[in-house]
């Protein structure tokens, strides 16, 4: 599964329509280029593919006023939304991929608090599943030489996500956050079309 297909459905959805350049924008805004693999060419040539998938509908629009080539917006089609909640949903439960858990997260109020905090329960289950394969055939007292580092650093990753997954179905739990269904007004995080990314 790949995050950079998640955000950048993710991102022409919340968009309605969007052409390369704000999405982009956007997931610069976000700073995944950082814990993601969402370089320039890479989002245009997902966009492309996407929409060759059947995932994308594209339009060529008018060129732009200063006079440069026509840019193309691509929108959402009934089946990219379909493959968008079915990644949101096997991102909020994966166990071992951070930039798949981190557009999860950056997209989970798009669906209804009870099934976020079922999913990241999910997630719960698969990092406690995790850390007893590590753990049932590794202890500190063995000696794996450097080997054991190896080990250590699992488990302690493997500790670390499930008190923070705990602390944030604990927030969601207690209120935190509007999501679908509520009649808030959940953080969309996308930038006007005139409005450039500090990233």
């Amino acid at each position: 599964m790949s995050a950079i297909r998640l955000l950048i459905l993710g991102a022409v959805r919340l968009h309605g329509r969007a052409h390369g350049y704000q999405v982009r924008n956007d997931l610069a805004f976000w700073g995944a280029d950082s814990w993601s693999t969402t370089k320039p060419g890479s989002i245009y040539h997902a966009l492309k593919s996407m929409a060759k998938q059947g995932l994308l509908h594209a339009y060529d629009t008018a060129p732009s006023t200063a006079g440069g080539p026509p840019r193309t917006e691509y929108e959402v089609t009934e089946k990219g939304a379909a493959e968008f909640f079915s990644l949101l949903r096997q991102a909020l439960t994966t166990h071992d991929r951070m930039d798949l858990l981190s557009a999860g997260i950056g997209f989970m109020v798009e669906l209804p608090r009870e099934e976020v905090i079922a999913l990241l329960q999910e997630r719960l289950a698969n990092l406690e599943g995790w850390r007893e394969a590590v753990t049932s055939s590794y202890t500190a007292e063995d000696d794996l030489g450097h080997i054991g580092e190896i080990m250590s650093l699992w488990a302690h990753s493997a500790e670390g996500g499930l008190e923070w997954t705990r602390g944030l179905i604990e927030r969601i739990q207690g209120g935190a956050h509007d999501f679908a269904g509520e009649g808030g007004d959940p953080f969309a995080g996308v930038l006007a079309e005139d409005q450039p990314s500090s990233g």
